[in-house]
C-alpha cells in the first residue's frame, strides 16, 4: 500500500513538474512572438537628431515665441505621449519640445553608463542639434535630479524651471538596492508580459484614445527594464548623492508643482520649499491628485506657470 502510494504522490509530482515547465516555455514563446509582432504595430511620431552617433527621437508642437521643454520621469515608456494633455495644453501658447532620453520612447539605445553627466550632455545635445538655445525646462519625478545638474551645466540657457512632483536629492529611499536580476528575469522570460495582461491597470497612462493607449502599451513591453532602464535604475543612488551638492542658482525662476498629499516620501512638500528658500522667483504650488499630475491637472499646471513667468516679467 505504502509503495503504491509512493508511486502516485511521485507521478503526481512529475505531471505537476511538466505542467510547470510546460506553462514557463509557453509564456517564454509567446512573449518572443509578440515582441516581434509588436514591433511591426508601432507608430513613428516626433523626428529623429543624431546625439552621440545614435537617434534619438524628439516631438516639437506648438507655434510661441518661448520654448518650453519637457523631460520625462523615470521608466516613462512614452514619454510624448504620456505628456499628451499637457503639450496641448502648452502648445496653445509655447512652443513644447519634449525629449525622449535614450531607452525611452521612440530613441535608440545607448551603450554608455546612465548617469546624470550622460544624460545630461545628451539632452543638451539634442537641443543644439536643433538649434535652441533659450528655454524653460520642465521635468516630472526623476528629470528633478538631471535638471538640477542641467541648469548649474548651462545657466545661460535655461530661463526657468518647472518640475512637476520632481525629485529631490535628499528624499529617502534612493539607497535601496535595485532588483536589476529580478527585472532581468520579469523581461526575458515574458512575466513581465503575462503580469500586464493579468494586471492591465498598472499601465500608466493618461486619458487618451484606444489607439493612444494600445501604443503606450507596447512601449511600455518594449522599454521597461531594457538595458538603458535597468542602467539608470542602478545609479539612482549615486545620480542622486551627487545632486546633494547642487542647488538651484537663485536668480533661476523656479516653480514646483506637487501632489498635495503624497504619503510615500516624508517631509515632500518641505523638502522642496527648502530647494527654493534662496530663489529670488521661488514657488511651491500643491494639487490634488497622484504623481503623474500631468495627466489630470495639465490646464492648471499651464495656467499657474504662464501667471508665475508673466509676474517676473
Amino acid at each position: 500500500m505504502m509503495k503504491k502510494t509512493s508511486k502516485i504522490i511521485l507521478k503526481s509530482i512529475g505531471v505537476i513538474a511538466i505542467l510547470i515547465v510546460l506553462f514557463l516555455v509557453i509564456v517564454f514563446i509567446v512573449n518572443l512572438i509578440s515582441n516581434k509582432s509588436e514591433q511591426g504595430k508601432i507608430e513613428s511620431y516626433g523626428q529623429s537628431v543624431v546625439v552621440d552617433g545614435k537617434n534619438m527621437n524628439v516631438l516639437i508642437q506648438g507655434q510661441g515665441e518661448e520654448t518650453v521643454v519637457l523631460l520625462p520621469g523615470y521608466g516613462t515608456a512614452s514619454p510624448a505621449l504620456d505628456f499628451k494633455p499637457l503639450i496641448d495644453e502648452l502648445s496653445l501658447f509655447y512652443k513644447v519640445v519634449v525629449i525622449e532620453p535614450f531607452g525611452y520612447g521612440l530613441s535608440d539605445e545607448s551603450e554608455k553608463e546612465r548617469t546624470t553627466e550622460n544624460i545630461v550632455s545628451e539632452i543638451h545635445e539634442a537641443l543644439q542639434q536643433l538649434n535652441i538655445d533659450r528655454y524653460t525646462l520642465m521635468g516630472h519625478s526623476i528629470a528633478g535630479i538631471y535638471g538640477l545638474d542641467y541648469v548649474n551645466k548651462y545657466p545661460n540657457e535655461v530661463s526657468a524651471f518647472v518640475g512637476i512632483d520632481s525629485s529631490v536629492p535628499t528624499q529617502g529611499g534612493t539607497d535601496d538596492e535595485f532588483p536589476t536580476e529580478v527585472y532581468k528575469i520579469l523581461k526575458k522570460s515574458g512575466f513581465f508580459r503575462l503580469l500586464m495582461k493579468l494586471s492591465p491597470d498598472q499601465l500608466v497612462t493618461p486619458t487618451v484614445d484606444d489607439e493612444t493607449r494600445e501604443q503606450i502599451r507596447i512601449l511600455s513591453l518594449k522599454n521597461t527594464f531594457n538595458p538603458n532602464n535597468l542602467s539608470e535604475g542602478e545609479n539612482f543612488f549615486p545620480n542622486f548623492k551627487a545632486a546633494e551638492n547642487l542647488a538651484f542658482p537663485k536668480s533661476l525662476p523656479v516653480i514646483f508643482f506637487l501632489q498635495a498629499n503624497d504619503t510615500e516620501t516624508e517631509g515632500w512638500i518641505s523638502l522642496h520649499e527648502e530647494q527654493v528658500k534662496e530663489s529670488i522667483h521661488g514657488k511651491v504650488i500643491t494639487m490634488e491628485g497622484e504623481h503623474y499630475l500631468h495627466h489630470t491637472k495639465s490646464k492648471e499646471i499651464v495656467e499657474k506657470f504662464k501667471e508665475f513667468m508673466e509676474v517676473i516679467k
